[in-house]
């Protein structure tokens, strides 16, 4: 089986390939085809032999500007291509596994609750996943490298090929020449779209963005992963019995509520972005309640309304006669059918803010729902009461009415200068004569997201936005902050608020038991205690921290600082939320998440994981539904088993035998990093060697890459912009640097197997290096850092990768990297020498914008820059890597 879904991989590329290749020649004639090919042939030789990349070098200074440009679109759109193939390939995978497997596939969420039962018992493993949480948070920093509009040509022509996949399945003698064609025709309008984007995206357009992959998958999505596990736990009553499965999911997002050195996102747009959500997930609310009171056409004589349901009708009729008496005549004979469709009609008050027919809080509704759901039951109808109706309860609990709760993000400086204004305005004294103090816009806009929440919580509920989390909270006034400004807005009309601290550089996650100390005797913390059973939300950041003192020392000083809340809420009779800032990059704490999930220190989980999903990874893990509920299943898996006993034994004794292992790594990882990045002039030559500065220009997302605007240190720059430029660069410097020196100073080999076989957090490391490692180029990284004219910088970036490489294989004990990863091995492999084509092209165009920025009053030329921005798009692309 595995070999046929191979070979019908490889058989897409090659069709898509030949397509593109048709255009190529239709668009630009032979010669562009031949010099694409030619560029090929050569980097594919060169990866292969480990050779020189000089002949692919010097064919690409060959190229006149234009045909650089074009050829450096033809490589991108071959990726964008190329990765639709294997997004179909891996559904592919996924349907063969479902239908040709016996048993829970590995990694399941059946799987992980056989598991569980086997372990405590069915009674504690049905306990445990009654409280299980699942809670994806969407960020928009950034968005993807390419245009909504490539995104939407790529999207067509992976319509065109499941349309033609199903077409040689059900009628292999058929003709495939019509959708042929018409791939050719969508592949044409690919290559003819700019991929670069002329005006940053707005706040809202990222909103906008997101709602897509909420539409086109996840509405749909989680009530058929919930009707999975259901079917999995009662397998001969699923679908008549009440369900068993709970709605364990949750969506936060970020997108036009993170204000964090954003100044696009205001409190009108965090507005807006609510409005936004809240109208497609209401409409798709309305739309399935409309669908299933249609459908559910019972006649009273055969499945009698109970007295709830009758009374329900009653007050329906009495809140709105017009609409009763409508729907009354359609079916007078069907009860259940007539309430629910008022209760859609009652959705769509909702929606559009229609007060008097509107529900004022999901929860009225679920209400209702659960009524009728009771009353069909009692009927005796148990298929209409636990089928399609469950999935809209289902729907309903997951996404209340706001779709994703939009949570607000602002930095703990920015708290300070307005209460400071605040103070001094009130120190004022008051004369009848002088005019009253001007208010500065940030003072006026800070209060004002208050009130906006206030009102997101009216009209919506208290669900859709109560989360505020401050960035680089340092003490626990950072946090009383936040209800100071609340109550400076509102006075006693404040919002419900529950502020969480932020704990990003290596100082703030040592000191943060102390601050979270601190927290617990603000008032507002203790009443808000009261009011949720003493839950408590603490984010980590994985970014800041991994830049502060280096990826090794930063994953082991987030694992110590989890472990440590983790003890401060057993003590403090706290439950505790964990709320992982990972990235889609390696640098920015990204790999493997549901691995990452079972090496969490004890008590750190305990059935609930919140993370944040950034950028190109919301697409690849969402964007297609298969896709999508293999991921959700996979991580509520994870969450479920981090916290079994065996697994967190596991890690706990881990933890105690690999402590002097741990401190010493640390140690020597953080100097090497600090050698490197502390070095006289590093952010300035860090800016040489990499297009960071570029990376600014590419209208990545609505947010600035810095805080300000200084290139003379690393501290203002912010986390995503420092990965993307080390992967463009083809070093992936922020995913492994120092491990190898870190490694060489362990002398014991056994011991290093040891841990890697036995310490959970020191595999997952290793494996998330060899990956970082393994699209890494050493032939290209010397291109790139001779452009600093800092050879004792280069030589030890170079020197730490080639020893990192060797270290890493001796800890896995692997000959090559990814040698348990064949299929990721494979794919890098196969993909590098395109890669390594882009890269050349954009190597020339730096070094000839470097040259450029050396002459006094030069600007670099419009198509070194252009095709400096198109080689990065193509790079993100064929890596699949932003930030």
């Amino acid at each position: 089986m595995r070999g046929q879904i191979d070979r019908e991989l490889r058989s897409e590329v090659r069709l898509l390939g030949g397509l593109l290749g048709t255009v190529l020649a239709e668009a630009g004639g032979a010669e562009l085809l031949d010099d694409v090919e030619r560029l090929r042939a050569l980097a594919i030789g060169a990866y292969e032999r480990g050779d020189s990349l000089d002949d692919a070098e010097a064919l690409v200074a060959s190229f006149g500007p234009e045909r650089a440009e074009q050829v450096a679109r033809a490589f991108t759109v071959y990726f964008h291509l190329a990765n639709l193939a294997e997004e179909h390939h891996r559904v592919r995978v996924l349907r063969a596994r479902e239908h040709g497997a016996d048993e829970a596939p590995a990694e399941s969420l059946t799987a992980a609750y056989d598991a569980l039962v086997a372990e405590v018992g069915p009674d504690a493993a049905a306990e445990r996943l009654s409280k299980l949480r699942f809670h994806p948070v969407l960020t928009a920093h950034p968005t993807e490298a390419r245009r909504r509009a490539v995104a939407s040509a790529i999207r067509r022509v992976g319509q065109l090929l499941v349309e033609r996949e199903e077409l040689v399945r059900l009628a292999p003698a058929a003709s495939t020449l019509e959708l042929d064609r018409r791939l050719a025709e969508q592949i044409d309008v690919l290559w003819r779209t700019s991929p670069i984007r002329t005006t940053r995206p707005t706040p809202l357009d990222e909103v906008r963005t997101a709602m897509n992959v909420f539409d086109q998958t996840l509405f749909e999505v989680v009530p058929k992963v919930y009707r999975l596990l259901d079917d999995a736990l009662q397998p001969e009553a699923a679908g008549r019995a009440p369900a068993k499965a709970p709605a364990f999911v949750r969506f936060g997002t970020w997108i036009a509520g993170d204000r964090d050195g954003n100044p696009f996102v205001t409190a009108e747009t965090t507005a807006e972005a609510a409005a936004i959500a809240a109208e497609h997930v209401l409409l798709g609310l309305e739309r399935a309640a409309t669908r299933i009171g249609r459908s559910l056409t019972l006649a009273e004589a055969g499945t009698p309304a109970d007295p709830e349901l009758a009374e329900l009708w009653a007050a329906q009729q009495r809140l709105a006669p017009h609409v009763t008496s409508q729907i009354g005549t359609r079916a007078p004979d069907e009860p259940h059918r007539r309430v629910l469709l008022v209760i859609a009609a009652r959705i769509a008050a909702t929606r559009k803010g229609e007060r008097e027919l509107a529900y004022t809080a999901p929860e009225e509704l679920l209400a209702e729902l659960r009524l009728v759901q009771a009353s069909l039951a009692r009927a005796g109808a148990h298929r209409s009461a636990n089928g399609e109706l469950q999935g809209l309860i289902w729907q309903l609990e997951t996404y209340g009415f706001h779709l994703a709760e939009l949570e607000v993000r602002q930095h703990s400086q920015v708290h300070r200068r307005v209460l400071e204004e605040l103070a001094a305005e009130a120190s004022e004294p008051a004369s009848p004569d002088a005019p009253a103090p001007g208010r500065s816009e940030l003072a006026t806009e800070v209060l004002a997201v208050f009130r906006t929440i206030a009102a997101l919580q009216a009209r919506y509920g208290e669900r859709a936005s109560r989360r505020y989390i401050v960035s680089f909270t340092q003490s626990s006034d950072d946090l009383a902050n936040v209800y100071r400004l609340a109550e400076a807005a509102l006075g006693a009309d404040a919002p419900v608020l529950d502020v969480i601290p932020l704990f990003e550089t290596f100082a703030d996650l040592e000191a943060s038991t102390d601050i979270l100390d601190g927290m617990l005797e603000l008032p507002q913390v203790q009443a808000r205690l009261a009011a949720t059973g003493r839950r408590v939300e603490v984010m980590l950041g994985y970014s800041d921290s991994s830049k502060d003192v280096g990826p090794v020392a930063a994953t082991l000083a987030l694992d110590a600082a989890q472990a440590r809340i983790a003890a401060w809420a057993e003590r403090n009779d706290i439950e505790l939320t964990l709320f992982h800032g990972r990235g889609g990059a390696l640098g920015r704490g990204g790999g493997r998440t549901n691995e990452a999930v079972l090496a969490q220190p004890p008590g750190s989980v305990d059935g609930r994981f919140k993370v944040t999903e950034q950028g190109e990874v919301i697409f690849a893990r969402y964007g297609d539904a298969a896709i999508a509920a293999r991921h959700l299943e996979q991580m509520a898996a994870a969450t479920l088993l981090a916290s079994a006993p065996s697994n967190e034994r596991r890690n706990r004794e881990a933890s105690e035998r690999f402590a002097p292992l741990a401190a010493r790594l640390d140690e020597v990882s953080r100097a090497r990093f600090f050698a490197l990045v502390k070095a006289e002039g590093f952010a300035p030559w860090f800016a040489k060697v990499t297009p960071m500065e570029e990376v600014g220009l590419l209208a990545l997302g609505s947010r600035p890459a810095r805080r300000g605007l200084s290139v003379e240190s690393l501290e203002d720059l912010r986390a995503i912009p420092w990965v993307f430029a080390w992967t463009q660069a083809r070093i992936n410097l922020t995913g492994w640097f120092g491990l190898g020196t870190a490694l060489a100073a362990i002398e014991d080999d056994a011991l290093l197997r040891e841990a890697y076989r036995d310490w959970p957090l020191f595999r997952s490391m290793i494996d998330n290096v060899e990956m970082s490692l393994a699209k890494t180029d050493e032939r290209l990284a010397r291109r790139y850092l001779a452009l600093g004219d800092r050879d004792e910088l280069a030589a030890l970036v170079l020197d730490e990768m080639a020893l990192t490489r060797a270290q890493v294989l001796r800890a896995s004990g692997h000959a090559e990297l990814l040698d348990e990863q064949p299929v990721l091995q494979r794919a890098v492999h196969l993909r590098s020498p395109y890669v390594d084509a882009l890269s050349l092209l954009q190597l020339r165009a730096l070094r000839a914008v470097r040259a450029e920025q050396a002459e006094a009053g030069t600007s670099p030329a419009e198509h070194d820059l252009r095709l400096l921005l198109l080689a990065v798009n193509g790079i993100a692309a064929g890596l699949q890597n932003t930030g």
